[in-house]
This record gives structure tokens, sequence and C-alpha cells, in this order.
């Protein structure tokens, strides 16, 4: 199914995940779109391999637990974040490098404080590769770290390529 996308979350500078001058990292785009959830995309590359050709599933497990813990700020411009308190993650099918996956992230429940929330890398073929859900602790984003963060750290990143909407095959 198709969503639109209404919003592209900040990127940071090093973050493993997001850091877009992370020579190593990710370099993951997180979408907020009319379906209330928050897509990643990313393409992992040999150096996000386990075994060859395969992403490692402890990479695998940082990527939906960003994603998650991202879905709590939908809509609210970065003002909070979710810190995890709790993350369950079923490994359903091996994921293949250099091709583009789609990380899925909603909130279930919401507190004052915590908020549960699951997400699923899907594959290039609609396939659910990995599953996970968890508990987040929902903190202000000012609270995050005492480093003190500024445009050059954290920040709105354009891309021409950045899709208008997004396909998002049901869930199996």
């Amino acid at each position: 199914m198709k969503h639109a996308i209404l919003r592209k979350q900040n990127n940071s500078k090093m973050c493993f995940v997001c850091g877009l001058q992370n020579d190593f990292g990710l370099h993951a785009s997180f979408f907020e779109t009319d379906a209330n959830e928050i897509v990643a995309l990313i393409k992992p590359n040999e150096q996000h391999q386990g075994y060859p050709g395969r992403m490692h599933g402890g990479v695998a497990t940082t990527i939906l637990d960003e994603t998650i813990g991202r879905a709590i700020g939908i809509g609210r411009g970065d003002q909070v974040w979710g810190v995890t308190l709790e993350l369950t993650t079923k490994f359903r099918k091996p994921i293949p490098l250099d091709q583009e996956l789609k990380i899925v992230g909603r909130v279930l429940t919401k507190g004052s404080r915590v908020f549960e929330g699951t997400g699923e890398i899907v594959l290039e073929n609609g396939e659910i590769a990995v599953s996970a859900a968890g508990k987040y602790l929902i903190v202000p984003f000012d609270k995050i770290t005492d480093a003190v963060m500024n445009d050059f750290d954290w920040f709105h990143h354009e891309n021409s390529d950045d899709p208008l909407e997004i396909e998002i095959p049901e869930k199996q």
C-alpha cells in the first residue's frame, strides 16, 4: 500500500544509524507517513555484514530500535525521543547486503512517560526479515545528552532523491 510522506526527520553528523558523516554508518533517512508510521530507508553494505553477504543481526536490531524509538516523534518535530527500556527481536529471514530495505516503526500504546512500539525490516520483495517489539521511555530531546546539540550535529537534510510517497507492503 502506498503512503504519502508528511515529513522527513532530522539526521545527525556521527550517529551510527543516521549520521551522514559516519563512514561506517547506515546513513538512514526517516520519513513520517500518513499512516502514522515512520519508515527508515537504508542500503546496508559489506561494512554491516555478519556472515558474508548478510547483514549482521546486531545491526538489524539497531536499525529497528532506532526506528521504533523515533516513532514517538511523529508529528512532533523532534521534540521527544524514545529511550529503550526493553526490545525483543524475532529473526525470520536473512538480510542481503546492497539492497534497499524499508524499516517500519509505529507506536502501539502511549502513556505519559512510556510507550510501546513495533517494527519490521521489509525486504525488496515485501517479505519481513526481522520484527521487533519494545518498550521505551519518552524523553525530551534536549535531555538525551549532556552534549550541546547544534545545527551542525543535528539537522534537517533534504535530498532530491527523497520520495514523496512510500510503498509499504501489508504485514505478513
